[in-house]
């Protein structure tokens, strides 16, 4: 199979996916007659084809998909007028801690914060799929320990934890603002 036929073939898979792909759910698609290392170099062409155009191929957290470049989001906004929910401080607070500081205890939370953590808090980003608890601390109580999962990453567009913005100044957390400044978190990141 030659590079262009391979290159469409990822190109409509991308564009018609649901969700994000990883390289090994793309393996199928060639019935081994290309490898893992073969389809990188083909979407690394294909993001270079997209860069011009109104959509970016990107690798995120759950894997490749394309998305709307960020300039055009105003654009976008206009074809779905309603807005997605607004996130307290308090939530928004609380997520910049655990994406910094995982994992974190709810006590944890509540040291850095200075104010006690609101179970509904918590709730709304378990239930946003944005935090999970990902096992116990082994102390008194044994309580739950917090960290961002995959889908946080995806919806804030990004691959890894270390491309989480930082401080100037190198603190070791960052002013939580530098999170926090995106107008809206994503209800669903603009996606094809």
């Amino acid at each position: 199979m030659n590079t262009a036929e391979a290159k469409r073939i990822l190109e409509a898979a991308l564009l018609c996916a649901q969700a994000p792909m990883t390289v090994p759910h793309l393996l199928p698609l060639f019935e081994d007659n290309l490898t893992a290392d073969s389809i990188k170099l083909i979407l690394a062409e294909l993001q270079l084809d997209w860069a011009q155009g109104g959509l970016d191929l990107v690798c995120v957290a759950n894997g490749w998909r394309f998305q709307s470049k960020p300039a055009l989001k105003h654009y976008l906004d206009r074809l779905n007028p309603e807005k997605p929910p607004r996130y307290s401080r308090a939530s928004l607070e609380t997520l910049a801690i655990i994406a910094y500081r995982q994992p974190v205890t709810r006590g944890d939370i509540e040291d850095i914060r200075g104010v006690t953590v609101n179970s509904l808090t918590i709730k709304q980003l378990e239930d946003r799929g944005w935090i999970e608890v990902i096992g116990h601390r082994e102390t008194v109580g044994r309580p739950a320990l917090f960290a961002t999962t995959k889908q946080f990453l995806d919806d804030l567009g990004l691959a890894s934890l270390a491309q989480l913005p930082i401080n100037e100044d190198g603190d070791e957390m960052p002013n939580l603002d530098l999170l926090l400044e995106q107008p809206e978190l994503p209800e669903n990141p603009e996606t094809l």
